[in-house]
């Protein structure tokens, strides 16, 4: 009888420890916003065959590892960004995303910190076998994405430009590397800053109560909703100003050209549930904006393809 209940106490711990280090492992995940990453490698990765690089064949891109160590430290350094974002916003993600927070318990705060500099350190690492120059990119890049988390994420406007520019700053990156200076590049970038921008502060928007009471500034609890609405409408406008620019004057074609075009009606329809009365106009916007986000990447690569084919 003793021994029956000894082996289902033995196969009740297996499956809590089992449990607990599944959890801790899902824990880290989002802790280190990994699915972000992977969403951002993809789009490196697109962006840099299919725009930035203009000359190279594939075989000779598959093996330029230069490039490959570059996006390699940019991952790292996102995900360590990620883990020093949530140290710093534990206590407001814990009221505005309780079940993540609640699974990233199973990890021990100090642990986050320990990958954190793990993290950072083999990436500098990397950037530094890779050359010089390299290294001080993700020296400065690293910084600020500490020095956002720690002061910048606090202080109005501040917080969405430097937040956007982040996000950015690798792609930047790459294209400084491969010197890819254009109308269209720099239209393109133009585009994908505002839509972010306006994604960001829809998102403070969602989080406005929580974020004036633990201390964020940001336009939503500053300008209150309805000059927050104006500012997002008159962002939109702008961006769909450059949509039209890029496809008029650019000569820009393929997927591409009915991405912008698609985009225009987008934007028209995110324009019109922010003047409505939809209770959840907002929440149904920043999905809306996101999901373009992630179409045109998809777009850019369908683009690329054809174009090489």
């Amino acid at each position: 009888m003793n021994s029956e209940k000894d082996d289902f106490q033995q196969k009740n711990y297996i499956k809590k420890s089992f449990f607990y280090r599944f959890s801790q492992f899902v824990g880290f995940l989002l802790g280190a916003r990994f699915f972000i990453a992977i969403l951002l490698t993809f789009a490196l990765y697109v962006s840099t065959f299919f725009l930035f690089n203009q000359d190279e064949t594939f075989r000779k891109f598959v093996f330029d590892f230069k490039v490959h160590g570059i996006i390699f430290c940019t991952v790292l350094t996102i995900l360590a960004g990620g883990i020093i974002n949530q140290f710093y916003d534990f206590e407001k993600d814990y009221v505005v995303k309780p079940f993540r927070t609640r699974v990233q318990s199973f990890i021990k705060q100090k642990y986050f910190l320990y990958a954190y500099l793990v993290l950072s350190i083999i990436s500098l690492g990397v950037a530094w076998m890779i050359s010089h120059r390299v290294f001080v990119f993700f020296v400065v890049y690293q910084f600020f994405m500490w020095f956002y988390s720690h002061k910048l994420s606090r202080i109005l406007i501040l917080n969405n430009l430097t937040f956007v520019s982040l996000t950015l700053y690798p792609f930047f990156g790459m294209m400084v590397y491969y010197e890819t200076f254009s109308k269209k590049v720099l239209l393109m970038a133009v585009f994908l800053f505002l839509i972010l921008l306006c994604i960001d502060i829809v998102k403070d928007t969602l989080t406005k109560s929580v974020d004036k009471a633990f201390g964020y500034t940001t336009i939503p609890n500053y300008f209150k909703t309805k000059n927050s609405k104006i500012i997002i409408i008159f962002l939109l406008v702008i961006t769909m100003t450059v949509s039209i620019k890029l496809i008029l004057r650019t000569g820009i074609s393929g997927f591409m050209a009915y991405y912008f075009s698609g985009g225009l009606f987008v934007f028209i329809l995110c324009i019109y549930l922010l003047l409505s009365s939809y209770r959840r106009a907002t929440f149904l916007i920043l999905n809306i904006l996101r999901l373009w986000v992630f179409v045109g990447i998809v777009a850019m690569l369908l683009n690329g393809l054809e174009g090489k084919l």
